[in-house]
């Protein structure tokens, strides 16, 4: 450790001289307060320190002491259904401790509970061999997750004592006998944030997540191990796609990074969170969710941590064999602090007044989502989905932040102002939006669903796609302009639109789409469009279609609404659509 003077402040950058023996990224205790902050450059004996917390009337001439460690966090039983904010301080005890709704400065609080105990449950036994990532026991965390305790990434050797029990996380669970010595293993470890957790090897993503979102799973699903981005104007729904991605995918952790976003925003997590039921276990989602909260009014500094203290921990649940989603909300918000700081420094900006580096920074980001086989003697296999929010100024998505990030991700979710004005939600936009997986998950989901759906998706984006084209026509020249064909794709489309890709997420029933009542629907509709154009071919008027099937067509739509457990009325409607085309057949004379 060294101590140093405070030469310079500059909002979050401070400036200090006599720091001997001081690393990037070590951390700091600034001025007699206490201030966390982490040393980002080093010239000529000056070290610039970005302070995680308010710097105002801090003033040359105070101290600065370092504390030989990088930033950190610590990984043990108690993350899940906590909230923590950018540097893993615990926003509850925070409240509790300082009495008091806003952070105050030099406040020091342990991130997780070193005094609860955690009932230990030994996988392992005394003279076992065992290496990193080797799994040596068990906590029961929440009633839903199971905490798998690891040794450590630099640890291996022989098991000289290990018991069962009650022990918090910093006390002795098993001795390890290693070759320096005994080493006293507890539940807790300690990482830095900004160096990813070792791993065996990465994996070809080869499942798709499953987020109940029809237009996300359908057209532009993102694998479990992916990546995705969701760029959009103010407005236009980006929060709330991620909040519906927490809640339903079906990963086991969900991390969500609130990054600073607005505090109504943290507000509805936190409220609608605890009152949600898992689908896959009966408990509150909470149960497997760690919020990471930094809202706009929390200092810059902790906001470019909050993404690194997000993937550490996802990080951790990867390694113990789970498949961990985390979101992040949003990154323009994180590269703005990164603006800030650079700004700051001095450096000489790029595009935009960013850093030269952004590229690079939102690189290392996403590159530690992936599919994983995890170290060890036995290796489990745990995957990171990193999905990220976007917010261009002005919508405009040629900015560095979201340009740089398509370089990256391998999913675009595009939202559409306009079709956020039409109150079509999710807006994502089914003309601009790619996905780089669409092929391998629905050579998946043609092995699951069967070989149409591959087949029944491309189908639907065609007619979408001509909708677009003869839109164009029809308002030159009018519908009656089109022929009697285009106008049954015009009806299927906005079918397709209305009834299939437009999903309330405030209703119990339609918030959440399974694959097979997905499958189902679309093939409802889809066969309404065969049907159709076949009773055309065979001489029947579209006016006859149009006039025959008003109450067929407003089954369709409710169809959205049907519960899960009923998903087996799909199947009577698409009898009666096939029906009712006959009935007009016959009606017009036609067999």
């Amino acid at each position: 450790m060294a101590i140093g003077t405070i030469t310079k402040v500059s909002g979050p950058l401070v400036t200090a001289h006599g720091l001997q023996g001081a690393k990037i990224h070590e951390i700091c205790k600034v001025s007699e307060k206490g201030l966390i902050g982490e040393i980002i450059e080093l010239k000529k004996g000056v070290a610039s320190i970005q302070v995680y917390e308010e710097t105002a009337g801090i003033g040359p001439g105070e101290i600065v002491e370092t504390t030989g460690a990088p930033l950190s966090v610590e990984l043990a039983p108690g993350l899940l259904t906590q909230m923590f904010d950018g540097i893993q301080r615990p926003l509850d005890k925070f409240m509790a401790q300082t009495e008091s709704d806003f952070l105050e400065r030099g406040v020091s609080i342990d991130p997780l509970d070193w005094q609860k105990k955690w009932t230990f449950v030994p996988q392992k036994n005394i003279g076992d061999y065992v290496e990193a990532g080797d799994v040596i026991g068990v906590v029961q965390e929440t009633k839903a997750i199971e905490h798998r305790i690891m040794i450590a990434p630099h640890l291996k050797g022989t098991i000289v004592d290990i018991k069962a029990g009650n022990y918090s996380i910093t006390e002795t669970i098993c001795v390890l006998d290693t070759d320096n010595g005994q080493e006293q293993i507890t539940m807790m470890q300690r990482w830095p944030v900004r160096m990813p957790r070792p791993f065996r090897n990465k994996l070809k993503p080869g499942v798709p997540l499953v987020t109940g979102q029809r237009v996300i799973d359908t057209f532009f699903p993102v694998a479990k191990g992916g990546s995705a981005a969701v760029p959009g104007p103010f407005g236009a729904g980006k929060t709330v796609v991620q909040h519906q991605i927490a809640k339903w995918a079906d990963v086991d952790i969900v991390v969500y990074v609130g990054c600073g976003e607005r505090g109504n925003e943290m507000k509805d997590v936190i409220n609608e969170f605890p009152e949600l039921i898992d689908p896959q276990t009966g408990e509150s989602i909470m149960e497997r969710t760690v919020l990471i909260a930094n809202t706009s009014n929390m200092p810059v500094a902790a906001r470019e941590a909050s993404i690194y203290t997000g993937i550490t921990i996802a990080e951790y649940y990867r390694d113990m064999g789970y498949s961990v989603a985390i979101m992040a909300d949003s990154t323009s918000r994180w590269a703005e602090a990164l603006r800030e700081m650079s700004g700051r420094l001095q450096e000489i900006p790029g595009d935009e007044g960013y850093p030269a580096y952004l590229g690079s920074r939102i690189a290392e980001y996403y590159e530690r989502a992936g599919r994983f086989q995890t170290i060890g003697s036995t290796p489990r296999e745990g995957s990171i989905t990193a999905i990220g929010a976007v917010s261009p100024a002005g919508g405009d998505i040629s900015e560095p932040v979201t340009q740089n990030t398509l370089r990256i991700v391998k999913v675009f979710w595009a939202l559409d102002s306009l079709l956020a004005q039409k109150r079509h939600f999710p807006s994502i936009n089914w003309i601009t939006s790619y996905s780089l997986y669409e092929d391998t998950m629905n050579e998946y989901l043609d092995s699951v669903l069967g070989e149409e759906w591959s087949k029944q998706v491309g189908e639907a984006m065609a007619i979408l796609q001509e909708e677009s084209r003869l839109e164009e026509i029809v308002q030159l020249v009018g519908i009656d302009s089109l022929s009697q064909k285009d106008r049954i794709t015009m009806i299927t489309a906005r079918s397709l639109r209305q009834d299939y890709l437009q999903q309330n997420a405030f209703d119990d029933v339609d918030t959440f789409t399974s694959r097979t009542k997905q499958f189902k629907m679309l093939t409802n509709i889809l066969s309404f469009h065969h049907e159709a154009q076949k009773a055309i071919q065979l001489g029947a008027y579209v006016d006859e279609i149009i006039k025959g099937t008003v109450s067929l067509r407003e089954k369709i739509a409710r169809s959205k609404y049907f519960p899960e457990d009923e998903v087996e009325r799909l199947d009577t409607l698409h009898r009666e659509i096939q029906k009712t085309m006959q009935e007009i057949l016959e009606k017009g004379g036609m067999n």
